[in-house]
């Protein structure tokens, strides 16, 4: 009964770790007054060549360098589009997005019977590998579940907590806050606006890659041909980007209780049977309403969300946020 338990609070953690990097790679770049709907195509880059990279140089720090470069540099070229000539930040993001995930596709089939096998790459499985923490791994049922992974999920959450201290006790952090919220006036004060809006969106989409990363080195880098690794996180982790209220610290929270939606799809089935009192019930579900969950979910957290920004006005949203700067109209 137990290990049932600690399994599935196990999966919540490696399904929620994807959304964390993307979820947080999202709020650095609205933290700048930008929008980025290509973050599914973001992520897609980044895992592919990220992956291929890895495997070809059998390590794992290559890995995630080449996934967060690659990522970063679709990151510049939203920041062409959007900031040096003015784009409309949602075209440019829907974009990225299908460019991004037909780059995946591209590269993957044209390999084709040369794509690189993962298991025969022993230093970058054995660094993607399980680490246990000393003392706190031996803690019942949630020592395994949360004190057992490997390194890029202790990163995750580093980089989340890394990234509130920065917004929140750096001055370069609070400057670009004051981008989001008011671009005229941080321009006024003499912010170089540009600067800091293609440094960060680019960093903030590195983060995104190695999210996409960390998708396919779960998925034991398997190339299917016809079903993206990323596979829809992309959309969700814009709609946690709300739910976490625009705080990558609450955004360990809100990946985890997407996580949790996304597990149930696999451990329905255990759950029912170790507790058949109080949860048989799962077993009759269809197991395309689990596999729905995640999304309809995210459906109700922006639902959810409107409501209670119109009632309450508390929302953390950058005021600035989707719309482009002309320093002319100031």
């Amino acid at each position: 009964m137990l290990e049932v338990l600690t399994l599935f609070l196990f999966n919540i953690v490696i399904y929620s770790i994807p959304l964390l990097y993307a979820t947080c790679g999202e709020i650095m770049v609205e933290k700048s007054g930008s929008l980025n709907l290509g973050v599914e195509g973001t992520m897609a880059v980044g895992a592919i060549f990220g992956f291929l990279a890895g495997c070809k140089a059998d390590s794992l720090p290559v890995a995630v360098l080449v996934s967060f470069i690659t990522a970063a540099l679709v990151g510049a070229i939203f920041c062409i589009f959007t900031i040096t000539l003015q784009a409309n930040q949602n075209v440019t993001g829907l974009t990225i997005t299908t460019i991004g995930v037909a780059v995946y596709f591209f590269v993957g089939n044209g390999l084709g019977a040369n794509w690189p096998v993962y298991r025969e790459c022993t230093r970058l499985v054995s660094g993607f590998a399980d680490i246990e923490i000393p003392g706190l791994s031996a803690i019942p049922v949630i020592g395994k579940a949360f004190f057992s992974h490997n390194i890029l999920v202790y990163f995750a959450v580093i980089v989340a907590v890394l990234i509130w201290l920065y917004f929140e006790k750096t001055s370069i952090g609070l400057r670009l806050r004051a981008i989001g919220e008011n671009p005229g006036a941080a321009d006024s004060l003499g912010v170089d606006l540009v600067k800091y809006k293609y440094l960060h969106i680019m960093a903030g989409s590195g983060i995104m890659g190695i999210g996409g990363l960390y998708m396919g080195l779960n998925m034991g880098g398997t190339f299917e041909g016809s079903n993206c690794w990323i596979n829809g996180y992309g959309w969700i982790a814009i709609a946690l980007v709300i739910f976490a209220n625009w705080s990558t610290t609450h955004a360990i929270v809100g990946t985890f209780v997407f996580g949790f939606f996304n597990t149930l799809r696999v451990y329905n089935m255990p759950i029912a049977t170790t507790f058949p009192n109080t949860f048989g019930w799962l077993s009759k579900v269809p197991a395309q309403v689990f596999s729905a969950l995640p999304f309809a979910v995210t459906l109700l957290v922006l639902i959810v969300n409107s409501v209670r920004s119109r009632k309450t006005n508390k929302s953390n949203a950058p005021t600035a946020i989707g719309v482009n700067y002309y320093r002319e109209d100031r």
